[in-house]
């Protein structure tokens, strides 16, 4: 491989490995709705099949960041309930934009939800990279220490997450 290659790959390896994980995660979810579109649409509204897909697609998408993409320890229940607001706006939009899709414009409910997953993509990218797995700037506290110490954590690693600049660019804790 060559220098360049090699030298692109480690600088973006974490925007690769989300987009990897996004493409996977997109599929699961898209073939979630399918599945259970085709499997519940004569008893139930595409509003309610779209729901359950989320779930399901949520859960198995937070497992995916979580542990292959952005490979952060500890904060759980945090980072789940971040991951849930981020797709929450993403689910919020796509139940809005679905309606339109087949009622409005008289598109399929399995063509509107392929179409409407690319917008999903770009907002889930955003909100993850900069809420669900955001280490929270700040002055480093006791608090803080001892979470990420339980999460596995050593000195420099904890260092590294709490560094600040102070008005003159030094380094604080």
């Amino acid at each position: 491989m060559s220098k360049s290659i090699t030298k692109f790959l480690s600088l973006h390896e974490e925007k690769i490995r989300f987009l990897l994980a996004g493409s996977w995660n997109t599929a699961v979810g898209f073939l979630f709705f399918v599945l259970l579109f085709d499997l519940l649409h004569n008893i139930t509204h595409y509003s309610v099949i779209l729901a359950l897909g989320y779930v399901i697609g949520i859960s198995q998408a937070y497992l995916c960041y979580k542990f292959l993409v952005f490979r952060t320890k500890g904060n759980y229940v945090r980072e789940y309930l971040r991951f849930y607001l981020v797709y929450g706006v993403a689910f919020l939009l796509n139940l809005a934009m679905l309606p339109f899709f087949i009622e409005v414009l008289k598109i399929s409910p399995i063509i509107s939800q392929g179409a409407i997953v690319l917008l999903v993509i770009i907002i889930s990218y955003i909100g993850h990279k900069r809420f669900s797995f955001s280490v929270s700037p700040g002055v480093f506290d006791e608090g803080k220490r001892s979470r990420a110490q339980e999460a596995g954590a050593h000195d420099d690693e904890l260092k590294k997450l709490y560094k600040r600049r102070d008005a003159d660019g030094n380094e604080i804790l």
